[in-house]
């Protein structure tokens, strides 16, 4: 029925009898999914369980009356701007700066269903025709671009979204806190101008409006104009605002654009497994709007029949968002919650029994903290796990393995999968727990034996354990050391599946020579790469700061990065040296770099395929995403964003 959806149309509100209007309108550049995986969803069904009518607007027409912008009126409180779940630069565009021929978050793919930059779009089209009505920004885009930020589609510095956009505040993060609590400030009559205390929220002020003054526990950032004159200043910024990202307890940012300051408040503390229990437990449909039928949205095809069991991840990646969006502290969802999903999940039409996923951002850290809270209050570190896994870090993987079989117990389950990325150095670890490390131990036999549809993904990006260490990723020792166990468990129990590594090209520190390394490592390992993951850099990852200012922000020593095309370029095509047509670019390339002695390991003795399906019965493939995981979910994990609201 319609009116188990979030209304969309005048229709819609008439059948819920809302004649008199809405108190929220959402503007979302994604199609409308009443799912916990789409942020715009999430936030409207917790408005509504606060007693707010609300309303979502799903990728308005913004090309000539705006009639998208007003078919609903005036909202009492607010507008409220959701720009998708991916960042609409990395959403629409590949790593080479090329259109995506497809938009996995809209109907049929449709590339042509949302604007580059669609908070800014949005916002300055509600602040001309409603110049009263508050606009609250969120999401994966206004969150990542929360102060000064490297745009690698304009190749340039970019100040505060809200300096662009014209919206009243940002709310960073996982946003179901802030926005109840903004929408209770509007209600109870406070001015928009004068929320300016609410955690997790950002806004724009003179040095005379700042709350409190600049206090001596502010971190006053280097200021927008000194950034675009100095890089080396934008590179200092970012090691403070990484670290207070992944504070328990955060400092305020404060940086001076123009004569305004952004100022950036701390966040909430992480959720509860009580508060995310009930953000998961709302009453979502699962499913796209009716207004799709007979429509394909291939983020909700690919996430439909999975779940999701916990947000964030303490692993630090440089290349990584989800530090910079959910946090490293992890927030787990109880056996209940997530027993329920699935159950509901079961119910659907389609479903087999075959779960896609039962994972989070990092499928193996569900239920890890400190085991020493306190400590972690005090922590700085970015990861837990980089350069060595944190003492007080607690790796028992009791409490997932509780889970897979509670859900695996389910008459309705054939099998789970775990689809999401697992991080096999924490199933390495050893510590001074011994039921810790045989969790992790029993964790492994049963991820290989029972929850790999084929193919087991793990992330070890490079082999060059120098650019691994800017990467914040273990050395490659330790994948040798896990392919071995996963190899050994198959051939135990009689299992033919394949593990897939996905590497990046291109990331800060490296080199052509470390690019050919990785190419005879790989080979030596049998394994042949089918498609490149090119270093795509956005906003707000360390990474980035990296690639722009070539600076570390951490040491502020130097840092290499391929940044022309034909650099990139020179580096990707080691990915594919088993292809006739790259041969002859890869030997002038290792001439080139003194590096002669790698060509005999690479071709001495080999007759390249004709085409990589050939060899598909004798050697292992990896199936690699061409696009940034930076967004992870990454930006990119393909409908798996469930993290970016």
């Amino acid at each position: 029925m319609l009116t188990d959806f979030l209304p969309t149309t005048k229709k819609e509100l008439e059948l819920r009898g809302w004649d008199d209007g809405v108190d929220v309108i959402l503007f979302s550049a994604d199609a409308y999914v009443d799912h916990p995986s789409f942020g715009a969803a999430v936030i409207g069904r917790t408005l509504e369980a606060a007693g707010y009518r609300v309303a979502i607007v799903p990728q308005p027409d913004w090309h000539g009356d705006y009639r998208d912008f007003k078919k609903l009126g005036r909202p009492r409180l607010f507008f409220g701007i959701s720009p998708g779940c991916m960042d609409s630069m990395v959403n629409k565009y590949t790593a080479a700066r090329r259109l995506r021929s497809e938009d996995a978050y809209s109907p049929d793919g449709r590339h042509d269903m949302r604007p580059e930059y669609p908070t800014i779009v949005y916002s300055q089209i509600l602040r001309q025709l409603f110049p009263e009505v508050p606009i609250v920004l969120g999401g994966i885009e206004a969150s990542l671009r929360r102060l000064t930020h490297y745009d690698y589609w304009q190749d340039r510095l970019r100040p505060c979204i809200l300096c662009d956009s014209g919206g009243d505040i940002i709310i960073y993060g996982m946003g179901e806190k802030p926005i109840v609590e903004i929408a209770r400030r509007l209600e109870q009559g406070q001015a928009i101008t004068d929320i300016n205390d609410v955690p997790q929220t950002v806004f724009l002020a003179n040095e005379d409006r700042i709350p409190g003054g600049i206090k001596a526990n502010d971190i006053v950032l280097h200021a927008h104009e000194e950034c675009l004159r100095d890089k080396r200043a934008e590179a200092e910024n970012y090691r403070h605002i990484e670290e207070q990202s992944n504070m328990m307890h955060a400092s305020r940012l404060l940086q001076r654009v123009g004569h305004r300051y952004v100022v950036v408040n701390p966040p909430y503390p992480p959720m509860t497994t009580q508060e995310i229990d009930a953000s998961f437990d709302l009453p979502y449909t699962h499913q796209p709007h009716p207004k799709y039928k007979g429509k394909r949205i291939p983020a909700y095809e690919m996430i439909k029949h999975s779940v999701n069991i916990h947000r964030g991840c303490f692993g630090g990646c440089a290349f990584c968002t989800i530090s910079a969006h959910q946090g490293k502290f992890i927030a787990c969802r109880s056996k209940e919650s997530i027993l329920k999903e699935v159950k509901l999940v079961a119910q659907m039409p389609d479903f087999k029994g075959y779960l896609s996923d039962l994972g989070g951002p990092s499928a193996n850290m569900y239920g890890m903290h400190g085991r020493n809270l306190k400590a972690c209050e005090h922590c700085r570190r970015p990861s837990c796990i980089h350069p060595q896994v944190c003492p007080n870090l607690d790796t028992s993987h009791a409490k997932l393995l509780d889970v897979y079989r509670a859900v695996d117990a389910l008459p309705e389950i054939k099998k789970s999968f775990i689809g999401s990325g697992v991080r096999y150095d924490l199933l390495l670890y050893r510590g001074k727990d011994e039921e810790a490390n045989r969790s992790a131990q029993e964790y492994t036999r049963e991820l290989i034996c029972r929850h790999v549809s084929g193919r087991l993904k793990v992330a070890p990006e490079h082999t060059s354990d120098s650019v691994l260490w800017l990467m914040r990723k273990p050395a490659f020792s330790q994948f040798g050391d896990f392919k071995r166990i996963f190899d050994r468990i198959n051939r135990e129990e009689r299992l033919r599946q394949q593990i897939i590594p996905y590497f990046i090209s291109s990331h800060p520190g490296c080199q052509e020579a470390d690019m050919a390394e990785l190419a005879v490592l790989t080979k030596q390992m049998d394994f042949q790469l089918e498609q490149v993951q090119d270093f795509t850099p956005t906003p707000m990852t360390i990474a980035t700061e990296m690639w722009y200012t070539g600076y570390d922000p951490y040491t502020l020593q130097p840092v290499f990065s391929a940044k022309t095309p034909r650099e990139k370029l020179a580096q990707r095509q080691y990915f594919f040296w088993y292809k006739p047509e790259e041969r002859r670019g890869i030997e002038q390339s290792l001439r080139r770099i003194g590096r002669t002695d790698l060509i005999q390991k690479l071709f001495g003795g080999h007759t390249p395929a004709a085409s990589p399906n050939t060899q598909q019965t004798s050697r292992h493939h990896g199936n690699y995403r061409a696009d940034n995981r930076s967004e992870e979910p990454r930006q990119e994990k393909r409908g798996r964003n469930r993290r970016h609201k």
